[in-house]
């Protein structure tokens, strides 16, 4: 259906669509910077700098659907129905939410629960969001959650993963394709490379085991998939099992030793030749234009490895863990990373 739409058309309905969201999502915004004790207010520049690469995003992710990165359905896929269903239970939670930010309480977390299952930087409540990861009702909430702190650009964002694996794809002469995806959580991203890379296996991970019964819901319909709640430093997997490994929003979330140790396991399972794609927060090497913004998140949203991680820029990091053919792309307040696994002296 959508293909049929002329491309003006479709860029204007989803300019229009992008816009009604963010619109109705900035008052909100308003309010709750109004609360908070860190108040920053930028200067102008930085303010024209944001509004900028938020506008090349959008045409980037339409230019993606028209060039055949991914199908056009995507750019219309916002679940509003369920978010419609999460918003009372989001609203309900923002008192606790609030109480707990003021407070800085991270350690309220879930007491009926086995916690020696988790390492110790899992067992928070980052973005002082009630039970941290550890709960169906955060499970519940998540995503619209996401998509209040992003304007609605979190799906946006999640999928400039896909552009880099479409073009290995068309190229690769295996099939069918084994995919990873590393931190699924709730299998929004998982469920965009489904559709746009059909007929392949998927595979998702996650220390969640609450994330996961939602990622089976969304995914319900992937045939192929496989998704087990592990760490990702150690995934359970054998050495080069898999095509593409991809990872969305984790790194930022590990403390510097983590990160490297998951960076040593996505290298160990991906096959000679494959593709690594990472999507994370922007980071200082790349976005020193949107400085003032990231730090204020690291103070707002209780990310305790997140200073550190904007200094610890994510292409080094894959060069050292062995990868090579590395490409870095901004992508508004996140950036990708693609690089190789280098092939055997067969080739791929």
């Amino acid at each position: 259906m959508l293909s049929t739409i002329a491309r003006p058309a479709r860029r204007a309905a989803y300019r229009a669509q992008q816009a009604s969201f963010r619109y109705s999502l900035r008052a909100a915004h308003s309010v709750l910077r109004g609360l908070s004790s860190q108040r920053v207010e930028p200067a102008p520049r930085a303010l024209q700098t944001l509004e900028r690469r938020y506008a090349e995003l959008l045409e980037r992710d339409v230019d993606n659907a028209e060039g055949g990165a991914y199908p056009a359905s995507l750019l219309f896929q916002m679940p509003l129905g369920d978010y419609a269903l999460a918003l009372p239970r989001l609203l309900l939670d923002l008192p606790r939410t609030y109480l707990r930010f003021r407070r800085r309480d991270w350690r309220d977390v879930p007491d009926d629960i086995d916690l020696r299952r988790y390492p110790a930087y899992f067992r928070r409540t980052f973005h002082w969001q009630t039970d941290g990861y550890l709960s169906r009702r955060s499970a519940d909430i998540y995503d619209l959650s996401v998509e209040f702190v992003f304007m609605g650009c979190a799906d946006v964002m999640r999928r400039q993963v896909i552009p880099p694996m479409t073009r290995f794809a068309r190229r690769c002469r295996r099939r069918p394709l084994r995919i990873l995806d590393v931190a699924c959580g709730t299998g929004r991203s998982l469920s965009q490379i489904a559709q746009a890379l059909p007929g392949n296996q998927y595979f998702g991970v996650d220390l969640s085991p609450y994330y996961l019964d939602v990622a089976r819901q969304h995914l319900r319909d992937v045939p192929e998939l496989t998704l087990l709640a592990e760490n990702a430093e150690n995934l359970p997997y054998r050495d080069g099992y898999f095509d593409i490994v991809t990872s969305t929003y984790l790194f930022h979330e590990l403390p510097r030793r983590a990160r490297r140790c998951v960076a040593g396991e996505l290298y160990r399972v991906l096959r000679p030749g494959g593709l690594l794609v990472l999507e994370d927060s922007a980071q200082l090497s790349e976005a020193r234009d949107l400085e003032l913004f990231l730090e204020g998140f690291a103070g707002e949203m209780h990310e305790p490895f997140y200073r550190d991680y904007l200094r610890d820029d994510l292409a080094e990091l894959a060069a050292c863990s062995g990868f090579s053919s590395l490409a870095t792309e901004r992508a508004w307040l996140a950036k990708v990373v693609s690089a190789r696994k280098p092939a055997s002296p067969a080739g791929p």
